[in-house]
């Protein structure tokens, strides 16, 4: 209770203050309005390069294991190459 109380005479002071310095609370808020301004561009600018070096890592990440996929496909055709090469010299073999 004494919490409830004393949160609304914080409140009442505070709204009372801020009537008798309103001008001096503008100046502070005019004063914090381009820092904010300035900060915030900065975090989106951070942000937005994170977003893009992410792209870019999920765009070679997925060429990788499309080369991969190619070079299993490369060598299963060169194995089978192999086996038919193979499979050929048995046949000149047996008509000769």
């Amino acid at each position: 209770m004494s919490l409830l109380i004393g949160g609304v005479i914080v409140a009442v002071l505070g709204l009372i203050s801020l009537i008798f310095w309103w001008v001096d609370f503008m100046t502070i808020l005019k004063g914090a309005f381009p820092i904010s301004l300035l900060l915030g561009g900065a975090l989106a600018v951070y942000v937005g390069i994170d977003e893009i070096q992410d792209k870019i890592r999920e765009e070679r990440h997925r060429q990788d294991e499309k080369l991969e996929k190619a070079k299993e496909e490369i060598e299963l055709v060169k194995a089978q190459a192999e086996r038919y090469k193979e499979e050929l010299e048995r046949l000149r073999d047996v008509k000769i």
